[in-house]
């Protein structure tokens, strides 16, 4: 390119302390696993008495197994520690703006009443005002269900977006996002120019939110009237000709204005979503899936796929920005920042994706949900950087169009069967071979012709007998629930890598789950979907033929097994207890030497996971909250996603274990503010946790009591500190069940049912027939 800097756009810094620290830790982890090891395979041949042997050797074999998994998994996860980088970037280096490649940026919406149109709007003006040149930047809007409220909604957003523009530029706003911006604290600021026009665009924006949901609700009942399953194709490029006379009043200001595209495509009853053999389509999912799968999840791969096709006859710019509907821009500097990877020469070509975190404006200052995902984007995401880069995380990412058309990352040959693969659009095939250079149009108007082209684009037919969604990976993939991660995986597999980018100030925010039965749903979902992915033939381990490096493939096998871990976590939950109670000795006494290896591993488990807490600017709070909702997510939404993901590969998917989400608005929302459960969800997630705690205390208080008269405490702390752990992991579900008398508090029912049928186990007489035999 023209122009390019001599100096580079980017920065990788290698974080070799914390690695090394991280190293050593894993070594002599390792080596107190040994140790572990080497006492539980001495218990089964130290053993005289075969009665004993036989009755005592069912616990040690659970727990042993349950150990070798968490081991296993701890060695899949352990590359993700060794070499993590941060990366910074130089936007002011870049060339000058005419030499910049176009961007093209996604939004999917699939429903105006669970995703009101003025958020959504919010987003798409975020978009259209990022600092790029607005002739290389353009904006698409896929409606999946075709509501004339959302399109009425786009012409407002274009007209306000007029005035906010250049409002943006003239005085350098940084929070873009015209919502968050008038919704913050005023700038303090004594420039009177500034306060004048910035009271002027408030009194626009305000309009625009009236005119806005004013509307919205009229179209909403014209709506109801209309099948958002049934209707043609409609695509539309909103600018000063396609507003009606009702409509804002524009700025007079002569200002360049983004491309803005409103895409619905076609959905006929005749027809289902997407046609790939063996694929689940969406009418299909939202049947067998309708009490806990959210229909815009099942749907946003698709969208994406037919706003891939249509944008290609418009702009064609080579690099993609995907948005959630609900993620606004927070910060007008993301574009650049991603270009310094694009256009710096010393970038690989194999850079498929650069990836921003997901950060969220409606966080709590406890966050007792741990909503914000901190390991993620703090510890887990820094270390994939530091192998082949982090997986498509689902939004906030700018990827190379060229990856999604399945092009080889070497040579970028365009495949042979090329009718087949992408589809018999002649526009589109010929788009394909200028997939590096942009045709936005000049004159913000389609022609016929491409009018034609774009609609057939985005029929409901056009999938049928390409490799669109499938196996090929032309697209993002359809088959997933967790199509970034599917999509990404695939990507990664044929050699493409990616980038991770966390700039102080958060390029996106959006709005995450803030009550616990949004979280169990959400979390039951994903571990279904993930771990589809790890029992599939896409799974990194076993997956040929594949360009990842080995540590790669460890890590990311980790992503999509580690559902599996809870059946771990169910073992160390209730078999030491158990055992506690009845006297069944599981770990060393405090005076053998292998205590040391089993306090190690425990106590170092602990003190990392606190370091990682405050490495990523928390606290013991934060570390704590982490722990909480691990434990609680292992045995809800872990075990029913594993077993859902089970039924799945059984071909029994009439039934799920994925429940109904009763997410109820502010009350619980008011609740994660004050910093106290809700644990107003799904009896299918509080009966498991409620009877692991109930089974806690139980034994907790008949072990030490029985510890106490015996005088044996040497022979039972391993035991005691471990039942003491889960309770204290646990104390807010023994708060909502003994404690709180709010509405958020654990059912009584559900208390008193789960301890009865505790109780009835316990007095069953299971351990003492054992221990008598």
């Amino acid at each position: 390119m023209e122009g390019s800097p001599s100096l580079p756009l980017h920065h990788c810094h290698a974080h070799k302390l914390r690695g090394l620290v991280n190293r050593t830790y894993a070594f002599l982890h390792f080596i107190a696993l040994l140790a572990i090891f080497y006492y539980r395979g001495a218990f089964f041949f130290n053993k005289n008495d075969p009665r004993y042997y036989m009755v005592s050797s069912l616990p040690w074999v659970i727990i042993l197994a349950a150990e070798l998994m968490l081991s296993f998994m701890r060695v899949l996860r352990e590359p993700i520690y060794w070499f993590p980088v941060t990366r910074s970037v130089y936007p002011e280096r870049l060339p000058k703006d005419s030499d910049l490649p176009g961007i093209d940026l996604f939004v999917c919406t699939a429903d105006p009443e669970k995703e009101p149109t003025f958020g959504v709007m919010n987003t798409v003006v975020s978009a259209m005002a990022l600092d790029y040149p607005a002739e290389k930047l353009s904006v698409y809007l896929s409606d999946d269900g075709g509501a004339s409220a959302t399109l009425i909604g786009m012409k407002e957003a274009w007209a306000f977006a007029t005035w906010w523009l250049p409002f943006c530029r003239r005085w350098n706003v940084k929070s873009i996002c015209p919502q968050a911006y008038f919704e913050g604290p005023d700038e303090d600021s004594q420039n009177m120019d500034f306060i004048q026009d910035r009271n002027r665009i408030k009194e626009k924006y305000e309009a625009f939110k009236q005119r806005v949901q004013r509307k919205w609700r009229t179209e909403l009942e014209k709506d109801v009237k209309r099948s958002p399953q049934n209707h043609a194709a409609l695509i539309q490029v909103i600018n000063a000709n396609s507003i009606e006379d009702d409509v804002a009043i524009i700025n007079p200001e002569n200002v360049e204005i983004p491309l803005l595209v409103y895409i619905a495509r076609e959905k006929r009853l005749s027809h289902p979503y997407h046609f790939k053999a063996g694929a689940l389509n969406v009418l299909v999912r939202y049947k067998h899936y309708s009490i806990g799968y959210n229909l815009s999840d099942l749907i946003e791969t698709i969208l994406h796929s037919n706003v891939l096709r249509v944008s290609s006859t418009m702009s064609n710019s080579p690099y993609i920005l995907v948005l959630d509907c609900d993620m606004y821009c927070n910060d007008s500097s993301s574009a650049r920042q991603a270009m310094c990877f694009y256009v710096d020469p010393r970038t690989p070509s194999s850079l498929g994706w650069v990836q921003y975190p997901q950060k969220f404006h409606n966080i709590s200052e406890t966050d007792i949900y741990d909503s914000q995902l901190t390991k993620t984007w703090t510890i887990y995401w820094p270390g994939f950087d530091g192998l082949q880069g982090p997986l498509i995380s689902g939004t906030n990412f700018y990827i190379r169009r060229k990856a999604l058309y399945g092009f080889h990352i070497d040579d970028g040959s365009v495949p042979k069967d090329i009718r087949d693969c992408f589809g018999p659009s002649k526009e589109f095939l010929k788009s394909i071979s200028q997939n590096d250079k942009s045709s936005v149009i000049k004159s913000r108007d389609l022609s016929p012709m491409l009018l034609e082209e774009a609609h057939f684009l985005a029929s409901c037919t056009y999938d049928k007998g390409t490799a669109w969604g499938d196996k090929a990976s032309v697209g993002f993939r359809y088959d997933s629930v967790v199509e970034d991660v599917m999509t990404g995986t695939y990507l990664q597999h044929k050699g493409w890598r990616s980038a991770y980018l966390n700039p102080t100030r958060p390029q996106f925010l959006g709005t995450t789950t803030t009550n616990l039965d949004e979280l169990l749903v959400q979390g039951t979902r994903w571990n279904a979907g993930l771990l589809k992915i790890g029992l599939s033939k896409y799974c990194p381990l076993i997956y040929r033929p594949s360009k990842m490096q080995f540590p790669h493939k460890l890590s990311l096998s980790w992503i999509a097994l580690f559902p599996i871990e809870f059946l771990s976590l169910l073992c160390f939950a209730i078999v030491p207890p158990l055992c506690f109670l009845y006297g069944i000795t599981l770990y060393p006494k405090v005076s053998d030497p292998f205590f040391i290896a089993f306090a190690f591993v425990f106590v170092s488990s602990q003190l990392m996971g606190i370091y990682e807490s405050f490495i990523s600017g928390g606290s013991v709070r934060t570390w704590l909250n982490e722990q909480r909702v691990w434990l609680i997510k292992s045995v809800t939404c872990s075990m029913y996603g594993t077993l859902d993901c089970v039924i799945d590969k059984l071909g029994l998917k009439e039934t799920s274990f994925i429940p109904t989400n009763k997410a109820g608005g502010e009350e619980k929302t008011r609740y994660y503010q004050m910093g106290k459960y809700d644990f107003r969800t799904s009896n299918m997630f509080l009966i498991p946790l409620v009877s692991m705690v109930s089974v806690n205390l139980a034994c907790l208080f008949g072990g030490v009591t029985r510890v106490t008269i015996a005088q044996s405490w040497g022979t039972s702390l391993a035991q005691v500190i471990f039942s003491l752990y889960v309770v204290l992991m646990s104390f807010p579900v023994i708060e909502g069940m003994l404690l709180r008398k709010d509405d958020g508090r654990v059912p009584l029912s559900i208390t008193i049912m789960s301890s009865v049928l505790i109780l009835v186990i316990l007095n069953a007489g299971y351990f003492n027939f054992l221990l008598e035999i």
